[in-house]
């Protein structure tokens, strides 16, 4: 059963998107078992919200999948057979933001359990720098588990004049919509190239509207960091000549030493049609959650990411969701671990004493 819906979106999706997931979490409810309800069980159920981005972004469909994982309603199969190996009770459902600094934001204010962030942004509201200084620190942010690595794409036209970052000045760009990790990779990118957001002439969509314009030459590049292959970059890359811009040099090294989290990724050739391999920089997708969520919750849900029986979903889902890999779990964490999942990975040894 896939837990994917929008409840009550954190900001304006697009109302097509926006009503077919809400059609979504009406089947969720229908498909609970009839008798555990009829029975007044209901009150059994919990309901855990996983804060993702856009319906045309990566974060949407690999929080749909970690919704399944760890989905497991009253009267449902057991595990053993062959059933739901999730939380006993709970229902997990992914609602669709505008991305990272949204989610962190919507969990400070209990707008949501858990959401899907980049290592940099979860870190700056951690630790009260750049936008999250002084008052506007969120403390309450815990890690689950580091998911998969996110690349940056600067994506330009096959035949565009632009073949670098310091080309951009008076373009039509895209950095996405305020509140996305993208926006705040791509305006770091830019301080580092040495260029004011000012300069460039921003057309802000989210990414699948932006691969739209550059389709119709209505833009002349656009930033997006996720995971590869991105599938409407792949199908822009099969209608459409497109490049995607480096990210190297002296500026690459100073745009990664100004944040640790950042770091330096290649694009292989092939991953989307006629692109060459392009280096460029990339950041952890982490899995948070508030620090309000009792920890026998947490280590339910992270025993059940971790289950044998996910890696079936996660294989079966899009490529990021391919990445999530339990060896690399722990790496480049943002965060301190939720009392909950640090439990889970003290038992089974993934945790080095003192940590």
């Amino acid at each position: 059963m896939m837990f994917a819906t929008v409840l009550k979106p954190l900001a304006p999706i697009r109302a097509r998107g926006a009503a077919l997931a809400a059609g979504l979490f009406c089947a969720i409810l229908a498909s609970a078992p009839v008798a555990a309800l009829a029975q007044g069980k209901s009150q059994d159920i919990r309901f855990f919200r996983i804060g993702t981005g856009s319906i045309s972004g990566v974060y949407f469909p690999v929080g749909s999948t970690l919704a399944s994982a760890i989905s497991s309603p009253p009267g449902a199969r057991a595990c053993e057979a062959g059933g739901s190996c999730g939380v006993p009770g709970l229902i997990a459902v992914t609602q669709a933001t505008l991305g990272s600094v949204a989610n962190v934001r919507a969990i400070a204010s209990g707008g949501l359990e858990s959401a899907l962030a980049q290592a940099d942004v979860a870190y700056a509201a951690h630790a009260g720098t750049g936008e999250f200084a002084g008052a506007n620190r969120i403390e309450g942010l815990r890690a689950i588990a580091n998911l998969y690595p996110e690349a940056l794409h600067i994506v330009v036209r096959r035949e565009s004049p632009i073949h670098s970052v310091r080309d951009l000045p008076g373009r039509r760009v895209s950095l996405d919509l305020a509140g996305s990790g993208t926006r705040s990779v791509a305006q770091a990118v830019l301080a580092g190239y040495g260029i004011d957001v000012k300069q460039i002439k921003q057309v802000n969509s989210q990414v699948g509207p932006a691969a739209d314009r550059i389709r119709l030459r209505n833009i002349d590049a656009f930033f997006f960091v996720g995971g590869y292959p991105f599938e409407a970059l792949d199908r822009l890359a099969r209608n459409t000549r497109i490049r995607l811009i480096p990210v190297t040099g002296a500026e690459a090294d100073s745009i990664r030493g100004k944040d640790r989290f950042l770091s330096a990724a290649t694009i292989p050739a092939g991953v989307y049609r006629g692109v060459d391999a392009t280096a460029t920089i990339a950041v952890g997708a982490l899995w948070v959650v508030s620090d309000k969520v009792s920890a026998d919750t947490v280590y339910g849900i992270t025993r059940a990411l971790w289950h044998p029986s996910t890696r079936r979903l996660l294989d079966a889902g899009v490529a990021a969701a391919r990445q999530i890999r339990p060896e690399k779990a722990l790496d480049g964490l943002a965060l301190p671990l939720h009392p909950g999942a640090e439990r889970y990975y003290r038992e089974k040894g993934m945790l080095k004493t003192g940590r």
